[in-house]
């Protein structure tokens, strides 16, 4: 049976989030949903050597209830510099980074201007690497489209991953400290696991 998934588009991606789509045959998005303030469209979480950061894309605009592929980038500020710092600080060490952070690299030098084709572009290569075999699509009002699940509006950073019945988290080398820190961005698993990313993933999985 085809599995079909509506998410929201986030920039990389939390654990919690391929957890959900991990053995979906495609995901659906959704380009002209109302951008909604603090959630992870602009946001993730990284592992530095003192604690766990977030990472935010800075948005031009007060950001009235527009769509989400109308939302620009404010590249006047310095956040590309600060991110790339804070990639290169968290994980620089990290047995995968050499291999996999370039990928990532070609995408944030085109310096683009829309957070959703930036968002679109990050969560190609993060499959990609993952080797998820998951079809992004996007949604046509003008086809008949049936979907196995809606997580839209769910994963959001004021509930925490335990209130949802989606991941079970599966501990994995990380570069510093003994505690585990669960459900970070997908990149803290790259970069620390490489190619045993995909079957950590599958571990996540919470049995229903």
């Amino acid at each position: 049976m085809e599995k079909s998934i509506a998410v929201d588009l986030h920039y990389f991606p939390n654990l919690e989030f391929f957890a959900v789509i991990a053995q979906a045959n495609e995901i659906v998005l959704f380009p002209e949903a109302t951008y909604q303030r603090q959630s992870f469209f602009n946001r993730t979480q990284i592992r530095l050597a003192n604690k766990v950061a977030t990472l935010s894309v800075p948005i031009q605009g007060r950001r009235p209830r527009i769509s989400q592929n109308r939302i620009k980038i404010d590249n006047d500020q310095n956040w590309l510099n600060i991110h790339l710092r804070s990639i290169q600080s968290a994980y620089g060490k990290a047995p995968f980074y050499e291999y996999y952070f370039p990928y990532f690299e070609k995408v944030f030098q085109q310096n683009l201007e829309s957070l959703w084709e930036l968002n679109w572009e990050m969560l190609t290569i993060c499959l990609k690497l993952l080797g998820l075999s998951v079809k992004m699509r996007v949604h046509d009002n003008s086809q008949d489209q049936t979907l196995t699940a809606d997580i839209r509006g769910q994963l959001i950073p004021s509930a925490p991953f335990s209130e949802r019945n989606y991941y079970d988290p599966e501990s994995y080398f990380q570069l510093f400290g003994l505690d585990f820190d669960p459900n970070l961005s997908i990149l803290d698993l790259l970069f620390c696991e490489g190619p045993a990313s995909k079957g950590i993933v599958l571990k996540s999985v919470k049995k229903q």
